[in-house]
């Protein structure tokens, strides 16, 4: 049996990596846009319910930790740095075949987490840009951006892959008793 290399399209599912790429590449174009384009809460209506708006969140998602004193960037950092480690080891111990979803799952967690890292590497917080809201109900959805669009829709490949993974080993065996 021959070893597979640490690094390499054919180690483990490390092919996926390439999902990871284009969502730190989107996501870190989409910021430069907005941050050339708008000053610090400036931007446009796109519909009724849809704006493009420059914000800076110091914390995690929802805002969380944002008034914090300062210490919740290297914080948020240093666990952005750690789950990418740990999903990084993860695709390389996965099947190159038959895990796609959760391969998939994973890189775009992946990507959407280290694309937030290097906004608070660089710049000490996250750029936002998408705010969705509705007036009549006074709803306001945190601000958000390609990274955590990334973030959200690995996590939901992720338990869909569970619930798959679930479903398939509950069923009855075939054949006789």
């Amino acid at each position: 049996m021959s070893e597979r290399r640490w690094f390499g399209l054919r180690a483990g599912a490390s092919n996926w990596l390439w999902i990871a790429l284009v969502v730190i590449v989107l996501d870190q174009w989409t910021k430069y846009l907005i941050t050339d384009t708008y000053e610090l809460y400036g931007g446009i209506t796109l519909l009724p319910t849809l704006d493009i708006i420059r914000l800076h969140n110091e914390g995690a998602a929802f805002s969380f930790l944002s008034r914090a004193a300062g210490w919740q960037r290297w914080l948020f950092t240093g666990l952005g740095l750690v789950v990418s480690a740990a999903i990084l080891v993860w695709l390389r111990r996965l099947p190159s075949e038959g895990r796609n979803l959760l391969a998939a799952g994973l890189s775009l967690v992946l990507g959407g987490a280290l694309g937030n890292v290097i906004d608070r590497v660089l710049w000490g917080h996250v750029i936002d840009f998408i705010r969705v809201h509705y007036d009549p109900w006074s709803f306001d959805f945190p601000a958000f951006n390609v990274a955590d669009s990334a973030i959200t829709v690995g996590a939901c490949l992720l338990i869909l892959e569970n619930l798959l993974e679930l479903g398939r080993g509950h069923r009855a065996p075939s054949g006789g008793a």
